[in-house]
């Protein structure tokens, strides 16, 4: 027999007490004790036993076999995925409010025409997720379900009459368990639903899709435990004055976390971009000073973007250095590496870099491409127009190799630049499109002079 009781944490330092106390008495912390469901069994006499269902198994002794995947009809979904929706996993959707959240998964509902869908919605009336459905022109089939509850006990009894064959929960943050006396939202009924809706996924072999409220750090509301219950965590991006949104996963136990895929927001709902790197490059001024195209890897897609600096004589006493899509501290050491290693004297001149399109660079692939938009604002001379700089700065100012060139070049000659400069020593290797000049280039300073002169 199993018995529920309260009891009260510090999010900060895991204290617990029976009852709730405005300052932690371990830390010293104000307002961080939430309430807790926990679950406490019945110690067994000393004559019981407790039964044991099975026991350890080799693990050469364990099947293998291919799990099959669900397709749901969206191919830049299913490319963040790993290759589909695989069967009693449960997939976090996080992202910013108007993002796109609830659309995608409209849209995954009604391109699975075929299958029993579940839809429970804790923020909507069954009306407004009609009208939405209206208004997108998705024509979800009539095995397409809506059930407008909150309550984690009704739906947990629901499942019990019927199993659909995908659940789609939006959001997590508005289902509650009676039993906790804290209000939708809080660690613990987060928590509780999580684990009712983990429950049902890998008993009935369900997928589950939760979508997320995000955090004004912009990290997923709720604890970080949760992220680590579910299989799989996809975060929803976009600059809210772009058109662009990429979905990207964070987490995924059935495939990698370094493939990503983009969509554009119309009226009609979100719309895949399927040549991303030509969208990204379309409205790019030519011979404009501060623009460079770096070719970066964003799993096994290679995309050119381009990259943006303005290089402005400071009217403060201290300069500034603004980031937007670029890894701020990279940036500061770019600067650096600049004016170490080529002599370059920017510390009296205000830096604004940008990469254009709304998307984030992480890899130091983009350093390159990067260092010489910067260079190209402050002399005020255009980078040339047809090269795409690849490569990794060191701390020495010398050019260090990355991974997966032959697709990046690749990528370059489609849109059809015609010389890449690039790190020593890989241009032997790799098989180089007619038309395309690989520039090898050792320092910043031989790069500065073969792109910017």
């Amino acid at each position: 027999m199993k018995k529920l009781h309260t009891t009260y944490v510090c999010q900060t330092c895991a204290y617990s007490t029976p009852r709730w106390v405005g300052k932690c008495p371990n830390c010293g912390a104000w307002n961080t004790l939430v309430e807790e469901l926990i679950g406490r069994e019945n110690k067994p006499t000393r004559s019981g036993r407790i039964a044991i269902k099975g026991g350890p198994v080799p693990i050469t002794e364990v099947e293998s076999f291919p799990e099959p995947r669900i397709s749901t009809m969206i191919p830049e979904c299913d490319r963040v995925l790993g290759g589909g929706i695989v069967p009693g996993s449960v997939v976090l959707v996080g992202g910013d409010p108007g993002i796109g959240k609830s659309t995608l998964m409209m849209q995954i509902a009604a391109s699975l025409r075929d299958r029993v869908v579940l839809y429970i919605t804790g923020e909507e009336s069954v009306r407004q997720i009609k009208l939405r459905s209206e208004r997108l022109d998705t024509r979800p089939s009539e095995k397409t379900f809506l059930f407008a509850e909150t309550n984690l006990h009704v739906i947990d009894a629901l499942f019990e009459r019927s199993v659909p064959e995908l659940v789609i929960v939006d959001s997590i943050q508005t289902m509650y368990r009676p039993e906790l006396e804290s209000a939708p939202g809080t660690v613990s009924q987060v928590r509780e639903a999580t684990a009712l809706f983990l429950r049902i996924a890998k008993e009935r072999n369900v997928p589950v899709f939760l979508v997320g409220h995000v955090t004004k750090e912009g990290v997923i509301a709720g604890p970080k435990v949760v992220e680590h219950m579910v299989d799989t965590v996809l975060q929803f991006e976009g600059e809210q004055h772009y058109a662009y949104r990429i979905l990207r996963a964070m987490k995924n136990r059935f495939g990698s976390t370094n493939e990503i895929g983009i969509f554009e927001m119309h009226d009609g709902g979100l719309r895949e971009v399927m040549n991303p790197s030509q969208v990204f490059l379309a409205e790019r001024k030519a011979g404009a000073s501060g623009s460079a195209v770096v070719a970066s890897m964003e799993g096994t897609r290679p995309l050119l973007l381009e990259v943006q600096a303005l290089v402005a004589p400071t009217s403060y006493g201290v300069p500034q250095r603004s980031a937007t899509g670029f890894d701020p501290r990279r940036l500061q050491m770019l600067l650096a590496v600049l004016e170490k290693r080529a002599g370059l004297r920017v510390g009296q001149y205000d830096v604004f870099v940008n990469v254009a399109g709304g998307v984030r660079i992480d890899e130091p692939a983009a350093d390159l491409g990067m260092a010489t938009s910067i260079v190209s604002s402050l002399k005020d001379i255009p980078v040339d127009g047809r090269s795409v700089a690849v490569g990794e700065i060191g701390l020495g100012g010398e050019i260090r190799a990355v991974s997966q060139m032959e697709k990046r070049i690749a990528e370059a000659a489609k849109l059809g630049f015609t010389r890449i400069v690039m790190p020593p020593g890989g241009a032997r290797t790799i098989r180089v499109p007619a038309g395309v000049e690989l520039r090898e280039v050792e320092t910043v300073e031989d790069a500065i002079a073969s792109l910017v002169g």
